[in-house]
Order: C-alpha cells, then structure tokens, then sequence
C-alpha cells in the first residue's frame, strides 16, 4: 500500500477527570507541569465501539501505555521479591502481581508535554540503559514541533527535561532521551508468543494517578485498530486487555507474569455516540512489543521508522467483503505502483484481497494493519478475488518512500 487513503475512524475528542491522555484534541486547556495538565485522545475502530487512546484528559495531548523486546532488568526467577509496605518491606513471591509491580515501577514515568494551550501528561517506561524513553507519539505531539517542551518525572518525584529522539505517527511511537539516575531498563517481551487468557499487568499514571497498577488478561489478538485525524493515522494490530487501562496511561508498559513488556497501552474503548464518556470498560489496546522494538530500534539510530507496503491504493467507497484495490487513478496515480510488492505478484487494479498469510481480510483496514504489522523484506501470502474466482500471490514488501 502505498500512502493510503484517509481511514474512516478518527480520534473523536473527549473528557474523562483530571489527567486524560490523547493525540491534541481541542478543549479544555490546563498548563504544564507542576500542576499535574491532562490531554486527551479518542480514535474509533469498527462500527461497534470507538477507541479513545488513553491521555490527558484537561489538556489536550498526551496518553499512553508501552512495550518493547527482552533485553534483560530485573530478577523474575527469584522465589521472592522484596516488595514496600506502609509498614515496610516484605516479600511476595517471584511472578505475583506484587512481586512485578515492586520491579516494574521505578522504571516507568510521567512525561510531561508544556505546548502552551496544548499541554498534557502521559506515561513511559525506560528502554535501556543509555536513556532512552518509550511512548505514544500521542503523548509528545502537540511538543514535536519544537515549540513546546516535555519533561519526564520518577516515580520518587525527580524531574528532567527530555529530548526528542524520534516519532512516528503510523505506529504511534516516540522515544525520548533523558539522564535518569539508577533506573533499570524494563525487560521486552516477545509479543508473538503472547496467547488469549495470559495474564498481564499494566502500569501509568491514568487520570495523573502515578505508579498505579491494573492487573486483567489478554482478550484478543490481532485486533485491527486504527486511530487518529486524517492523514495522522496509526495503524496497529493490537493486543486487547481487560486490565483498566483509563486515559494517562498512554505510553505505559504492558506486562507479562515474568515482568517483560509485551506492549504498550496505547487506546481504550468508548461506546459510540457517548463522546463525553471516558474512562476503563473493559476493553483496552496496547501496540505489541514486536514491533514497539523494531520501531523503537530504528527511531534510536536513524530518527525514524520504515513502513512495510505492498504498493497498492485502496478503495475507501467498497463495502464489500475484503480490500479491494481501485479500479482506476482516481487523481491518485496508477492504483497498483509499477514495479512495486504488487505490481510483481500479478494484482491488477479492481482486484479484492480478502487473505493475508491464511487470514481473513475483512476491510482495507485490516489489510493495511496486517501489513504495518511484517517488516520490511517479509514474504507474505495474500489471496485475491478476480471475477469471480480466487488466486493467491506471493510478493516481498518494501519500504515505502518518504
């Protein structure tokens, strides 16, 4: 795919209690740190619900969960874990919510974003030991330009301005540098190995709340959200949780029962037609650690990230069964780029991919979150149907260009 055509959901603005995070909604205003500002993000996925990103909520910017790849930080084979009591220390079995909390929690932080009227608050989780910070590019956007500042508070109330490394808006990624002082970078997970029931721990600063800990289990995989303004969005293939995840944990850690980041808290769900609702139902999203490190690795060395494509425009107008490819330019250019993934394979113009690897394809949606989820030089699978019939075709993505 190839720039493809403004997707049909948005981020619909809404207000939850102090501390929302989002993707620089308008409304309520509140200065940046030291009062605690809130921002808020809401996105919409499929006919039945609308994701609401988790943010800020009196601000208008920030939000937030994260996720990354095993890198090692922390003891998760130890019997016991010292774990802080109002009376003091005590010990709570290795791979207890207590015990991942106790290890997790210094290394996760609010980030501040002061961007005059769009000032907000969000979470993020230290990555490795050279200070890179882990978010939503939700959370930091409305400071992107340059024009605002962002700010990164420990959870032992230290402060520090941070640096942008990178971001990108299709992943809804950021990673900020900062000189933090005796934090451990979190563990990253592996995503794929993830399965429906796993349970798994959430940490953030929802509603401005810090250091708070949600507990639910993975209620599905794969589930095709995307998010965001026209031309802004973020295509993602997410984790769904029942952990309370409410707005302000955007940008937070996802965790598993070994401590590692298997995501990153990225939306939470809004019945529609309630844009003033906000809050935990049950439903939350979180971009898999597997692509947060292949993200996050390629903003740490270069300042941005390579998005997979099969070189194809989509028609937005099909309601049909499946992505089907236009017909014809539409002002758009060739509807399959020559000589792209494609145009190689054999898919002509009009063509409908309704499978991806063996999976169902349900709407351009899908297909695009399905391919933003492979990296680029991935060999895929897809089917097509062409009058009539069906036909599969093999072809390895590309980069797309800038």
């Amino acid at each position: 795919m190839t720039n493809p055509p403004p997707a049909p959901f948005r981020h619909e603005p809404y207000q939850a209690g102090p501390l929302v995070g989002g993707r620089a909604p308008s409304g309520p205003q509140l200065p940046a740190p030291p009062p605690r500002p809130p921002a808020r993000r809401g996105p919409s996925w499929g006919a039945v619900i609308a994701i609401v990103a988790a943010s800020t909520a009196l601000a208008g910017l920030i939000g937030g969960v994260g996720g990354a790849v095993i890198r090692g930080g922390g003891d998760s084979t130890a019997t016991t874990t010292k774990a802080v009591s109002q009376g003091g220390e005590v010990a709570r079995p290795s791979g207890s919510i207590a015990a991942i909390a106790a290890h997790a929690v210094p290394s996760v932080v609010t980030v501040w974003v002061d961007a005059g009227n769009r000032s907000g608050s969000g979470s993020g989780w230290v990555y490795d030991t050279e200070g890179h910070i882990v978010t939503n590019n939700h959370v930091v956007d409305a400071a992107a330009s340059g024009s605002g500042s962002i700010t990164v508070e420990q959870t032992d109330g230290t402060r520090a301005k941070a640096t942008l490394v990178g971001r990108d808006v299709s992943y809804d990624l950021a990673v900020l540098k900062v000189d933090l002082k005796g934090v451990n970078p979190l563990p990253v997970g592996r995503s794929s190995d993830v399965v429906v029931g796993d349970e798994v721990v959430a940490v953030g600063s929802p509603l401005g709340l810090d250091s708070t800990v949600t507990s639910g289990i993975v209620s599905a995989l794969e589930r095709p959200v995307t998010a965001g303004e026209s031309g802004q969005e973020s295509f993602i293939s997410a984790i769904q949780t029942d952990a309370a995840i409410n707005p302000g944990n955007s940008g937070g850690p996802l965790l598993d029962r070994n401590g590692a980041v298997i995501g990153v808290n990225s939306a939470i769900a809004q019945m529609p037609g309630q844009p003033g609702a906000s809050g935990n139902i049950g439903v939350g999203f979180a971009i898999p650690s597997d692509q947060v490190a292949r993200t996050v690795d390629q903003l740490i060395k270069t300042g941005k990230a390579v998005h997979p494509i099969i070189g194809v425009s989509l028609d937005r107008q099909y309601l049909g069964e499946g992505a089907r490819v236009l017909s014809d330019a539409q002002g758009q250019g060739s509807p399959v780029v020559a000589g792209g993934p494609a145009d190689r394979a054999g898919i002509k113009p009009g063509d409908i991919i309704v499978e991806v690897d063996g999976k169902r394809i349900a709407t351009p949606d899908q297909l695009i979150v399905r391919i933003r989820a492979k990296d680029v030089g991935d060999t895929v699978t897809v089917k097509v149907k062409r009058d009539g019939k069906e036909r599969s075709m093999t072809m390895t993505l590309e980069a797309a260009k800038d």
